[in-house]
């Protein structure tokens, strides 16, 4: 795909700009929003924007900043599951404060939010205590969100405990949305003001966008991918009345901006920002490079958001009017499903052959095909016929030894209960691995595996999660037909 983004010029920028921010006050409490790890989402609306670039950033603050991190205790009594790992908000708090901390990067403490007496707060401060991490607990508080008067006070921000904090730079991150993040920057504020410590509040997050149009794919693509949370763009009439110019804003600051502007004046005793765009730290549009390839790889997302929403009503993950906004958005761009070239070669390769398929296109727009058989399952076959293509392997070659086929069947034979016995993606790339130790062609194909990164691909039917993980682990960009 062709690069509309510099993800150099971008670490640059935005670090300058948060030192910036950084420098108007004795200290900044930056709530920090979306992933800090893999943000694949980000770097297929951006082409050329690295995944990990936010912990790149950290790393450049790091010797001015520490990490709170929050998490909201109804997550942790249902066990809230993140979606796009699989794992609850308990785990994957865990994985981020030990990947930061092998990073060097300095980890303040865990605030849990919102807690009432829920179940499983005290396991999590177990094993928080076991990694030498503090824990502090924020009830809910007295007289949010319109009773100013008595949220900054005693009775309200008064009522949480104090977090002490050392660096210049606090940044207040969480596992996922609504954790809290926002009032555990508002109650550090409150007593940091109490302290006489000048004490500023600021938000880095990725999208929307705020200098890019309403109507840009970018900002579109935000909506799409947050659809679960009815999020919508729209022109901050904050910002159009203080400065006369458009800026993106999304409804949620839209609405909570007077309390917050109410709060923040309560606590520093002046008006910091005119609006919710002002609160913003974000550089991104400084750095795209070729609008026209963003907005291609843009509205390619928003196509897949599209299927993936058809494919969780299906199987009953949310509602239908998902699907039916994002068709919505689409309509307004002017795209369709028919700009996804490798859906109808999918599809009229099922039509002609009576099973399911998967259609992978490669960087050249070359579309390769997998269909179902008693051996192989749809992916895996079209895993296998891909890696041939691209390592110049002729298609009749049998790759696989059949005393290790044998094996592999008699084994599932013995422990499945399913009817079908079909290798699945990731028993095929383990066979291969196995065989390319003895096998050059093989190893040579496995060698190949990383230039799937970034490939489009279609399946005609629901696959099973566990194929799902392995065809995303490769970095394939996969639409599925809402189809069991």
């Amino acid at each position: 795909m062709k690069q509309g983004f510099d993800s150099e010029a971008y670490l640059k920028v935005q670090s300058e700009k948060i030192e910036e921010r950084i420098n108007m006050f004795d200290k900044l409490y930056l709530e920090f929003g979306g992933k800090i790890f893999d943000d694949y989402h980000a770097a297929r609306v951006l082409p050329g924007f690295k995944p990990d670039a936010k912990i790149k950033l950290l790393e450049k603050l790091k010797d001015i900043s520490e990490v709170i991190f929050c998490i909201n205790a109804n997550d942790i009594e249902k066990s809230k599951i993140r979606a796009d790992y699989g794992i609850s908000y308990e785990l994957e708090l865990i994985r981020l404060i030990d990947n930061l901390q092998n990073l060097g990067i300095s980890i303040n403490s865990v605030v849990i939010t919102l807690y009432k007496g829920q179940s499983g707060v005290e396991r999590l401060k177990n094993l928080l205590q076991t990694r030498n991490v503090k824990t502090y607990i924020h009830m809910p508080t007295k007289g949010y969100p319109n009773d100013v008067e008595t949220i900054v006070s005693e009775e309200g921000y008064g009522q949480n405990p104090y977090i002490e904090t050392t660096k210049k730079l606090v940044v207040v991150t969480a596992p996922g949305a609504n954790s809290g993040k926002l009032g555990t920057c508002l109650s550090q504020l409150y007593h940091e003001n109490k302290r006489g410590v000048t004490a500023g509040y600021a938000k880095f997050e990725t999208f929307p966008v705020w200098n890019l149009s309403l109507m840009h794919p970018v900002n579109i693509a935000y909506e799409a991918a947050t659809v679960d949370l009815e999020d919508i763009n729209m022109i901050d009439s904050f910002h159009l009345e203080a400065y006369g110019e458009n800026a993106v804003s999304y409804n949620r600051d839209f609405s909570t901006f007077p309390i917050l502007k109410n709060i923040l004046k309560k606590i520093t005793g002046k008006e910091i920002y005119k609006s919710p765009t002002d609160m913003g730290v974000n550089m991104i549009k400084q750095c795209i490079t070729d609008d026209e390839a963003v907005r291609r790889a843009a509205e390619a997302e928003i196509i897949r958001r599209y299927y993936n929403s058809l494919c969780d009503y299906k199987k009953g993950l949310c509602p239908k009017d998902s699907a039916e906004r994002i068709e919505i958005m689409m309509n307004k761009l002017e795209i369709s499903t028919k700009d996804r070239h490798v859906i109808s070669v999918a599809l009229e390769k099922e039509e002609k052959e009576n099973k399911n398929v998967v259609a992978i296109e490669l960087p050249n727009g070359k579309i390769i095909t997998g269909k179902e058989s008693k051996l192989l399952s749809a992916s895996s076959a079209a895993i296998i016929n891909v890696l041939k293509e691209i390592t110049n392997i002729p298609e009749e070659v049998f790759l696989l030894s059949p005393s290790m086929l044998e094996a592999i069947f008699k084994t599932k034979e013995n422990t499945s209960y399913r009817m079908s016995y079909s290798l699945n993606v990731q028993e095929v790339l383990i066979a291969l691995s196995i065989c390319s130790s003895t096998n050059p062609i093989i190893e040579k194909m496995i060698s190949k595996i990383s230039e799937l990164r970034g490939c489009e691909a279609h399946s005609t039917y629901i696959m099973e999660q566990s194929e799902l993980n392995v065809l995303k682990n490769l970095g394939i960009n996969l639409t599925c037909e809402p189809k069991m």
